[in-house]
């Protein structure tokens, strides 16, 4: 499968603080990558520089081939993204937020309509008149994702998507994920559930800004000798810190 997105030296400051440090991979179209790290390990960070949200400090991310920066309207238009803690407006409720979300992204008002009710046979038309902070949170990440995907995105980006909810929802939000791979689609997905990485196609932990493993889970379980995600990612983490206090850091 060809890259269809290239991160080179990709890195982010505030200040003084190094978000991002030089960080370099690369994402396949049509896989599912997964993207795992600590709260504050510079995920989030990350994903808003590859989708436009936030400027990088230096490096280049190309998107199929161009540069993302200098061609940022274009890229946009191919790419959702599912915030980890912004995802739908809380005070309007489910139809509102398609109205909104369907408007900014220049969807025609038929077309709006027609997704209002789709939703409406997907999820119970009561629970829809609800505000979205009031929605169960299963049920809300189950909208927010539908509000993603409508301008059907080639490239998408879930920051967190089974955050909060239970073990019943987040298979079903990995049928989802595996669906959209099926229709051709690109997925990024940062997690903190461990155990989830297992489902993708390759798997990167980022830790204080710095890319520290990258590879298929499988590949790298055999590697390292690890029966689980969540032990190789306890070993990647104790390394490195081993090796950062000592002054040097190697790959693990």
């Amino acid at each position: 499968m060809p890259d269809i997105i290239e991160v080179k030296n990709l890195t982010k400051c505030f200040g003084h603080f190094t978000a991002v440090n030089h960080i370099n991979f690369n994402i396949k179209q049509g896989e599912i990558l997964g993207f795992l790290g600590p709260n504050g390990a510079g995920k989030t960070t990350t994903i808003k520089m590859l989708n436009g949200l936030l400027r990088k400090s230096s490096g280049e991310i190309l998107v199929k081939g161009v540069d993302a920066e200098k061609h940022r309207e274009e890229i946009k238009k191919i790419m959702g993204y599912m915030s980890q803690k912004f995802s739908l407006y809380p005070l309007l409720n489910s139809l509102e937020n398609i109205e909104f979300f369907g408007g900014i992204s220049g969807l025609p008002g038929k077309v709006i309509k027609e997704k209002q009710a789709l939703i409406m046979e997907m999820v119970d038309p009561s629970v829809l008149k609800l505000k979205s902070a009031d929605i169960p949170p299963g049920v809300r990440q189950k909208i927010a994702l539908f509000v993603c995907l409508m301008p059907d995105p080639e490239i998408i980006f879930l920051d967190e998507p089974t955050s909060g909810v239970d073990p019943e929802v987040r298979r079903n939000f990995w049928s989802e994920i595996y669906s959209l791979k099926q229709q051709g689609k690109t997925v990024l997905v940062s997690t903190h559930n461990l155990d989830e990485v297992e489902y993708a196609d390759r798997l990167l932990i980022i830790h204080k800004g710095n890319l520290i493993v990258e590879g298929e889970p499988e590949t790298l379980l055999k590697k390292h000798g690890k029966e689980s995600v969540e032990a190789l990612f306890k070993d990647a983490i104790l390394k490195y810190e081993e090796e950062d206090a000592s002054g040097g850091s190697e790959p693990f």
